[in-house]
């Protein structure tokens, strides 16, 4: 038991590794703010320059960039309603009308003290729960994630705004849009028009960075003379009334971000989605409507992805599989320092467990330090005049498509899906629906495709296998149950059982 409060507290009390967690959350911050910039390859560049370090000096940088990473894709989609990353889609969807309405400061406030109390329930449930989170991530069968991109897909309802028919077709979109390139089955070329530049697919980062970027910059042309908001940045710390009426709403998506992230392949997009779906639908009295500057909206999705940060490490520390691209990068890490992720890693190096159970609590807490400081200077972005800003976000956003893969085809993409986002945002599409589809229609159509040919391509014992076993029933039961509760069905249900 010494040993491992030991281990726990190693990065708390020793000085090095307390300033590469604190170096490494303050450029994550950052590195997340900038889209294109993406914590997977501040990570993979990492690997090259700490090779020579000692293990324990590398993953406390790794976890700090990662934590603040995923928290900093929140502060541009908050004010500029251009999300650092595809966690932060969900954040844009009320984070930004709070800014437009002056309340900037205050919304990054709370989604930094919410990302907190997040991140540090991701750590309490791996420390506690890892082993057994991990053997019901190790029981999840192709037809389960198939079940899953459903379930995903229809939470369409909650990010089509007022019309579902757009919302369907946009979806419908995005998924198209995620399935261009080499099919993983047959290895011919899918939706690519003859085009060898496509056969590698479209990066879901350059559709986000399109749609939301340049769409955005393009969309602001039309109130070239609307005067910028004054930021409200008097009050950037939450009253503690305020973060207790939100706690159990933050609790709940807590759980779904851990959860999801747990599942290798998910992360923290997904359960951002998850979060927002479930408090749209549970929370009855939303301080504004949802879309249009609610604080329950920032709250859910701001909770779940930092939580998913704790869950991702679950599979990859227990079973050697990572729970995102981040973590299948650390995976690359500890097998260069001669550490062997899996099962036996907890029985060969539990320090190694331990620390990073303690490395990740500590980041938590240096983001709240970092992510309430500098608010005042970043919320000055939104004052700048449309003349400066325009023109400003689109270089960033060529700059952070560049570097992805330094390929010129994909900004020209990225400019192409600004111009489609554009036109769609002037006939009332919301943009949320279309990456919902880019993200889940590979995994949905991978996932469909395995879980048949594990059943010889027999499509009855493939619904049969969906009901037969218990882990898919749940999945199912969940799913006609979303659907009942998007019929009128539903009302009249509850009708009747109000009049019994």
């Amino acid at each position: 038991m010494s040993d491992t409060f030991s281990y726990l507290l190693m990065a708390w009390l020793d000085p090095g590794l307390l300033g590469l967690t604190a170096l490494g959350v303050l450029a994550g911050i950052y590195i997340g703010a900038i889209p294109g910039l993406s914590v997977t390859m501040a990570v993979s560049i990492l690997i090259s320059f700490t090779f020579a370090w000692d293990i324990n000096n590398a993953l406390a940088l790794m976890v700090g960039i990662y934590v603040g990473g995923v928290y900093g894709g929140s502060r541009t989609a908050i004010l500029l309603n251009i999300p650092g990353a595809p966690s932060a889609v969900t954040t844009a969807f009320d984070g930004y009308p709070l800014a437009q309405k002056g309340e900037a400061g205050r919304a990054i406030g709370l989604s930094t003290v919410m990302s907190v109390i997040g991140g540090l329930i991701g750590v309490a449930v791996l420390a506690g729960t890892a082993p057994h989170l991990a053997d019901l991530a190790l029981q999840f069968a192709p037809r389960d994630y198939f079940l899953i991109a459903i379930l995903g897909l229809l939470l369409v309802s909650s990010l089509s705004g007022k019309s579902l028919a757009r919302g369907i077709f946009s979806v419908a979109l995005g998924a198209t849009i995620g399935l261009v390139g080499m099919d993983m089955v047959t290895a011919q070329p899918r939706l690519t028009l003859g085009s060898m530049e496509l056969l590698g697919g479209i990066h879901y980062v350059v559709v986000m960075i399109g749609l939301f970027g340049v769409a955005e910059a393009f969309y602001q042309l039309h109130n070239m003379a609307k005067v910028p908001v004054k930021q409200k940045v008097d009050k950037i710390i939450p009253p503690l009334n305020m973060v207790l009426k939100f706690l159990p709403l933050s609790i709940r998506t807590s759980i779904i971000g851990v959860v999801v992230g747990a599942l290798p392949g998910t992360g923290g997009d997904i359960a951002s989605l998850f979060a927002y779906d479930h408090a749209k639908r549970t929370v009855k009295n939303p301080s504004t409507p949802f879309g249009e500057g609610a604080y329950e909206g920032l709250v859910a999705p701001e909770t779940a992805n930092n939580a998913a940060v704790g869950g991702a490490y679950v599979p990859m520390l227990t079973l050697g599989m990572p729970g995102d691209a981040v973590t299948a990068v650390i995976i690359g890490a500890l097998v260069i320092h001669g550490l062997n992720p899996g099962p036996m890693l907890m029985i060969e190096t539990p320090h190694i467990f331990w620390f990073t159970v303690g490395n990740l609590a500590l980041a938590n807490i240096f983001l709240l330090v970092f992510g309430l400081t500098g608010i005042r200077i970043f919320s000055k972005i939104v004052e700048v005049p449309k003349a400066i800003m325009i023109p400003l976000i689109l270089v960033l956003c060529v700059v952070g498509t560049y570097s992805l893969n330094s390929n010129m085809m994909e900004v020209y993409w990225m400019l192409g899906f600004g111009i489609l986002g554009y036109w769609l945002k002037v006939f009332g599409f919301q943009m949320g629906p279309i990456i919902l589809g880019v993200i889940l229609g590979p995994l949905l159509d991978e996932s469909y495709r395995q879980a048949m040919s594990s059943v010889g391509d027999r499509g009855g014992d493939f619904l049969l296998a969906l009901v037969a076993n218990p882990l898919s029933l749940v999945l199912t039961t969940v799913i006609a149950l979303v659907l009942l509760g998007n019929t009128p069905l539903k009302g009249w249900l509850v009708g009747r059982f109000q009049r019994n």
